[in-house]
């Protein structure tokens, strides 16, 4: 079993930036991509941004600039620094990564979500 566990979001001022974490653990063989999502109250979940585990990654279009991914692979750790932050960046941010676990298995894993609030 393989779970992330999310951390660094609350309540900030717009202008201000945070710093998201997520850490995964468990039965982990191996992590192949890992990213953030994101999903506000009555809009569907988007992507935010993906890091492959050789430091390759995608941001949506609109977040360029203003977030950055990164990831620690020795801790199984992915982070997402998110500057100037605006109130349409408020919503819950799910981490997300594609997990080889040690019996072999592929498969993708969410973490429970971190909400980030702005307040104007």
């Amino acid at each position: 079993q393989v779970q992330l566990v999310e951390s660094g979001g609350g309540l900030v001022q717009a202008g201000g930036f945070l710093r998201l974490s997520c850490t995964a653990s468990g039965s982990i063989f191996s992590i192949n991509t890992m990213g953030w999502y994101r999903q506000a109250p009555g809009k569907q979940r988007e992507l935010v941004a993906t890091i492959t585990n050789s430091g390759n990654t995608d941001y949506a279009d609109s977040l360029k600039g203003r977030f950055t991914i990164s990831r620690d692979n020795a801790k199984n750790t992915v982070y997402l620094q998110m500057n100037s932050l605006n109130p349409e960046d408020a919503a819950v941010y799910y981490c997300n990564a594609h997990v080889i676990n040690t019996a072999r298995a592929y498969f993708q894993v969410w973490g429970q979500g971190t909400q980030v609030t702005v307040s104007s």
